[in-house]
């Protein structure tokens, strides 16, 4: 291997001192530009690299933030992490991204990857089996600031960015029955996840308000994939009183049912109308197309990113009564418009 240029080479060739070398490549403005340029074109000349690691080190920063995701392969999350990149890169910042493929023992793993790695801060949406936070407070401890987002813990030194899931779930049910649903079923996720127990309190709260009954029978617990889709259009077939409309807490999920729906025999949405969540771009493949909830992905790794700057930069603190709110928007397609007698 070839010999690692430093200032040192260079300040010996040019005849100066590896102080005036150190202070032309970092643009001092004591260094007069002429030896400026005759000390960085010397530096491309013999293939230096600033070991700008090293000297973030020194100044206590990296430069970089961690991101901790459940999974990569999600249409939201991609949309989360372009958001990020965008406003990170404007902030001059790096990403460095993990996924914890839904497991708390990975995420663990994430996180301590992430603290040894020295971020300046941690953005995190946790597992679905995550159930503490001991494996963040090395983080908090350090005064390294930690944002939630989407899938969000509770901490008093902590920030979050969500939608109003409750207000989505109310919004998604009253619309099914608002277009004549009277028995309505709603499929969610681990309810340890504040989005799963959210749209669950507005599902139930629209029924409350419209006389309607929530029974065990129509709430289905699943992992929300492809897989969890046909389970659960089998279910609805077993049964001796269908469901007329379905609100389901994903698109992947809610297709996957619809297809399986349609195969076997049922009419979407006159036999059974359906609501799903995320306004993946698989919504508008399946006919008749989806009715979603818009979840705003981009917007929200936009906010995330400049929300933890800013608190590095001292501009704001973030803690749990900081928690940051994003709009929702119900998209009425074609899958819930049930004709009404």
């Amino acid at each position: 291997m070839e010999k690692e240029i430093t200032i040192y080479d260079i300040a010996k060739i040019l005849g100066l001192s590896p102080a005036t070398v150190s202070r032309a490549l970092n643009d001092h403005p004591a260094i007069n530009s002429k030896t400026k340029i005759l000390i960085n074109e010397k530096a491309i000349e013999m293939g230096y690299q600033s070991n700008t690691f090293a000297s973030n080190l020194r100044r206590r920063r990296t430069n970089t933030l961690g991101v901790i995701v459940p999974r990569l392969n999600s249409n939201f999350m991609s949309a989360v992490l372009a958001g990020m990149e965008e406003e990170a890169n404007i902030s001059g910042y790096n990403l460095l991204i993990s996924q914890s493929l839904e497991s708390a023992k990975k995420e663990i793993s994430n996180a301590k990857t992430m603290f040894n790695s020295r971020v300046d801060g941690l953005l995190a949406s946790v597992a679905y089996d995550t159930d503490t936070f001991d494996h963040f407070e090395s983080f908090i401890k350090k005064g390294i600031p930690v944002l939630f987002f989407d899938r969000i813990i509770d901490h008093p030194k902590c920030s979050g960015v969500v939608i109003d899931n409750v207000l989505a779930g109310f919004t998604a049910t009253s619309h099914l029955i608002e277009k004549g649903c009277k028995r309505i079923m709603h499929v969610t996720g681990n309810l340890k996840r504040n989005v799963y127990s959210g749209r669950l309190k507005g599902y139930q709260d629209a029924l409350l308000q419209n006389n309607l009954t929530a029974s065990n029978e129509l709430l289905m617990i699943t992992d929300l994939s492809q897989e969890a889709g046909k389970y659960v259009a089998q279910k609805i077939d077993e049964m001796e009183i269908r469901p007329d409309g379905i609100f389901i807490s994903n698109d992947i999920c809610a297709v996957s049912c619809m297809k399986a729906l349609k195969e076997k025999g049922y009419n979407i949405p006159d036999d059974i109308a359906v609501v799903g969540f995320n306004n993946d771009p698989v919504s508008q493949v399946i006919e008749p197309n989806l009715t979603t909830v818009y979840y705003p992905g981009q917007e929200m790794g936009k906010v995330a990113i400049r929300t933890i700057v800013n608190h590095l930069k001292g501009i704001q603190s973030i803690d749990v009564s900081d928690k940051i709110v994003l709009p929702s928007e119900l998209i009425i397609r074609k899958s819930s418009l049930k004709e009404i007698d």
